[in-house]
């Protein structure tokens, strides 16, 4: 029982940043019908947005403090708000029109060149995060433990998605989100700034990826610029299996990827440990063979 309450802590802390960058490819592809492959970059830059931010402002971990935590990731959550302005202006703006392959090679376009900037003016090697949160561990039950950087994790993204969903579901903008995401040229009859909202869309998902970047620092301080690209594949096959478009099913996908990653590592055979990786890939699979909507996903039919 220890053993698996220690790893159910850990899955849903893992899940739970899996939806926050999942939470960036389904708002994205419910207003665009567009993969944002260059998403998991995004969270890469908003690590080192929260790395400089620190060090910057002088935080250190001779003084930790939960405020100097929230600083940290409301600046990384800002500039990467910028920065997803910027991609939508400049990278997927200029071909809204054109073909979904056109799209898509755009969007895996703009994810190699942050990879490859992002090692030049970062540098390869790895960086370590300041660990800007005091330590801590609680008991649980047993042996079982939860960490501060893991109640950090749990609650936060807990805020986030809740202020999401209020944001969607209760706001002139969250309305004017969800009409276009229904239908973009309906939406502009009805008086809808399509391009603003689109914009906002791309800023408010870049801001919860980076703050996943911020979160899983706290908890694993090791980072590079090429950590975005298995996180950034497993959080959008947490899309995939939630139902890609779905609010609601990306959180639920990211909490079962992280969940099934981290029992896998728990009870799996030493051996098979390097290829944890694979289950998440697996569960895709399965996915789009038995349910290629996703768990809350709907089928809509496409006019002729």
């Amino acid at each position: 029982m220890e053993t698996f309450l220690q790893q159910l802590i850990n899955g849903l802390a893992l899940g739970s940043i899996y939806a926050l960058i999942a939470l960036g490819y389904t708002m994205v592809y419910g207003v665009l019908r567009l993969i944002n492959f260059a998403h998991g970059d995004v969270y890469m830059l908003g690590t080192f947005a929260g790395y400089y931010t620190a060090l910057r402002l002088g935080f250190s971990e001779v003084n930790p403090s939960w405020l100097q935590a929230a600083v940290v990731l409301l600046v990384a959550m800002l500039l990467c708000a910028v920065v997803g302005l910027a991609i939508e202006r400049l990278a997927y703006r200029p071909i809204r029109q054109a073909s979904r392959l056109t799209a898509l090679i755009t969007a895996i376009g703009v994810s190699l060149f942050l990879e490859n900037l992002g090692q030049i003016v970062f540098g390869a090697n790895p960086k370590f995060f300041p660990q800007l949160l005091p330590p801590g561990q609680f008991p649980v039950y047993g042996a079982a433990r939860i960490t501060t950087p893991d109640l950090a994790i749990l609650g936060a993204s807990l805020l986030l998605t809740v202020g999401l969903h209020q944001l969607v579901h209760r706001t002139a903008f969250g309305r004017a989100m969800r009409a276009v995401a229904h239908d973009l040229d309906t939406a502009k009859l009805m008086g809808i700034d399509t391009n603003r909202i689109i914009a906002l869309t791309f800023a408010l998902g870049s801001a919860l990826a980076a703050a996943a970047g911020i979160l899983v620092a706290l908890r694993y301080p090791k980072f590079d610029p090429l950590i975005g690209i298995t996180t950034g594949l497993k959080a959008f096959i947490a899309a995939v299996l939630g139902g890609i478009g779905n609010v609601t099913g990306a959180v639920l996908g990211g909490v079962i990827i992280g969940l099934a990653e981290t029992m896998a590592t728990g009870y799996l055979p030493a051996a098979l440990n390097p290829y944890k990786d694979a289950v998440a890939f697996a569960i895709l699979v399965t996915v789009l063979l038995v349910r290629p909507t996703g768990l809350l996903g709907t089928t809509a039919p496409e006019k002729v």
